[in-house]
């Protein structure tokens, strides 16, 4: 089963920027209720879309630099990007089907 990978700031440059596929970052945190109940979705999503976009997730408590360098205010925040630049940005909780909108809006 594929889940999103962890990210860090240390690594996000390699593994978001640089990637080949577009990637969705999920910013979230320990903490953060709605971040938990948004995480069985993208789960299922990165099942669904295993080769096509990569998942991954950064704790923002963890790795506080890259958050603030999106802009990142609230959790859950999620990011596309695509060729090293972010191209869609959610905040909150939102249902499957919005976020599967934003993912085939990426893969155009």
């Amino acid at each position: 089963m594929s889940k999103p990978s962890p990210v860090e700031d240390s690594n996000f440059e390699q593994m978001v920027l640089q990637a080949e596929k577009p990637v969705l970052v999920d910013f979230w945190a320990t903490w953060c209720q709605p971040c938990r109940m948004i995480a069985p979705i993208l789960d299922e999503l990165a099942e669904e879309y295993t080769g096509k976009i990569n998942f991954v997730k950064l704790d923002v408590d963890q790795n506080p630099k890259t958050a603030t360098n999106y802009g990142v205010m609230s959790i859950p925040t999620l990011i596309i990007f695509k060729e090293g630049k972010p191209v869609s940005q959610l905040v909150g909780v939102r249902p499957k089907g919005e976020l599967k909108k934003n993912l085939e809006a990426t893969l155009g």
